[in-house]
């Protein structure tokens, strides 16, 4: 039974083509390891499309935007909500989320297909499973 959501936070970002082409080559990475991730935990699962907010935005009102998206979801039995970015200026607010900002560490821009690539989307995938795991057992 699904009782787990996932749900990749993608700011928009336009200030310089620099944080535009970093931004989109983390949104492509996030999109590939949430994929797979709910792959690997299939049947506890549900990936939620991406939760895109402006850079700039305050956090405080993303944050009531995201609890009135979050209650709509929470009408059917999740017990678990993991929310997953590479802005580590979530991470002051991550007790203001109901569940687990997951905060993942961001990469230089590569090749999509590269072997590090691959090797780095498979670390965080074994990480992060055992991490919400954790969760289900406890």
């Amino acid at each position: 039974y699904i009782d787990t959501l996932l749900i990749p936070f993608v700011p928009i970002h336009f200030s310089d083509d620099q944080t535009f082409i970093k931004n989109a080559f983390e949104r492509e990475i996030l999109t590939i390891l949430l994929h797979q991730l709910e792959k690997e935990l299939s049947g506890r699962t549900l990936l939620l499309p991406e939760y895109n907010y402006l850079h700039e935005a305050k956090k405080e009102d993303e944050i009531e935007r995201i609890k009135t998206w979050i209650s709509q979801f929470q009408k059917q039995p999740f017990e678990h909500i993991f929310y997953f970015t590479y802005d580590v200026t979530w991470k002051k607010y991550e007790q203001s989320l109901e569940g687990a900002l997951i905060w993942l560490p961001s990469q230089p821009e590569k090749d999509l297909h590269s072997e590090e690539i691959a090797s780095y989307i498979n670390h965080q995938i074994k990480q992060v499973s055992e991490l919400i795991r954790t969760f289900w057992t406890s």
